[in-house]
């Protein structure tokens, strides 16, 4: 099959690398000239050593829509409304591989989208799966998610290999908000590992993270049991406990006594947890949402409270329920 790809940062060239592997051919839009070179020499962007085969790269998006039906979507959340505004998306069939939420809407992927035009079909590819390790070909299980069981079915077959098994969902809000989530429980995780409160409380905040999940997405119109699948559970501890975890990585720079400037010149990448604790800040505020966790993270981040005042806020608050339940 022909696929457009959008987004040639380390999770689009790698989805690329993977799609060219089987045989696509694959079309990668990115802006950075660098990465447009670099693809279109048959390398890696950003892993030395690795090929890309099957794959050209643009930067002319229109080119890039017009390259296939089939849109993968890899691009930071954040930028999606304004690349694609006025741009040729009708009838394309977009797979979002983006994790997260816009600041100021609060809307997912798939709602903005088809916002910037309501003939578009949107599938959600989610669940744990750092970059590098797909790039690298190692085995990796993600779920897709979407209404059109038969596109879903017709697209899982074209993208699955021995190496990358895909399951299929009908929960299409779950799936998205799995995936976004996360990220902001991952920060926290991180900055409670920078803090030096060791293993038994990053357990706890997982846990505790994950019900918080659970309660934000049913009350979006999630299914509960979507939470303890891929995009759920799994997403959340591969990203909270790893040093792989960008956002993980940026809370433990937290933690360690880095602002939230010096943190990301550290990394120099893309931390969406960021602006998701900052939708589910506004979220959780319009429609009275309990949402502690991603509350303390957003007063880190966003209103310069110390990671040790937040840790002791937390530690103060008395539990919302004396009962274990999301």
């Amino acid at each position: 099959m022909d696929f457009a790809l959008l987004g040639g940062g380390r999770w689009g060239c790698a989805l690329a690398r993977h799609l060219g592997s089987l045989g696509h051919r694959v079309l990668l839009f990115d802006r950075n000239p660098y990465v447009v070179e670099e693809v279109n020499k048959g390398r890696h962007p950003y892993a030395k050593g690795l090929e890309l085969k099957g794959v050209r790269a643009t930067g002319d998006l229109e080119e890039a829509l017009g390259f296939s039906l089939y849109v993968f979507l890899a691009l930071p959340v954040q930028v999606i409304r304004g690349v694609l505004q006025g741009s040729n998306m009708a009838g394309k069939v977009f797979i979002s591989a983006s994790k997260g939420l816009e600041v100021g809407t609060q809307r997912r992927v798939s709602e903005v989208l088809q916002e910037l035009e309501p003939s578009v079909e949107v599938l959600c590819l989610s669940g744990p799966s750092f970059a590098s390790e797909v790039a690298r070909g190692l085995p990796t299980a993600l779920v897709l998610a979407g209404k059109n069981l038969e596109e879903m079915e017709r697209i899982r077959k074209c993208i699955s290999s021995d190496t990358f098994r895909v399951y299929l969902s009908t929960d299409l809000v779950g799936v998205e908000l799995g995936g976004a989530l996360k990220n902001v429980i991952a920060i926290a995780c991180g900055i409670s590992d920078g803090l030096g409160f060791g293993e038994n409380a990053r357990a706890s905040l997982i846990t505790r993270g994950l019900a918080e999940m659970v309660r934000i997405g049913v009350e979006l119109g999630a299914r509960k049991e979507t939470f303890y699948g891929l995009s759920g559970v799994g997403d959340l501890f591969l990203t909270a406990s790893s040093s792989q975890s960008r956002n993980r990585s940026f809370g433990f720079l937290l933690g360690q006594g880095l602002s939230v400037e010096e943190a990301l010149e550290r990394l120099n990448q893309t931390v969406e947890g960021i602006h998701t604790a900052r939708a589910v800040y506004e979220l959780s505020k319009r429609k009275n949402l309990h949402a502690p966790l991603s509350s303390a993270v957003y007063r880190v981040v966003a209103e310069g409270l110390s990671p040790q005042a937040s840790a002791l806020e937390l530690l103060k608050r008395p539990p919302h329920n004396p009962f274990e339940s999301p």
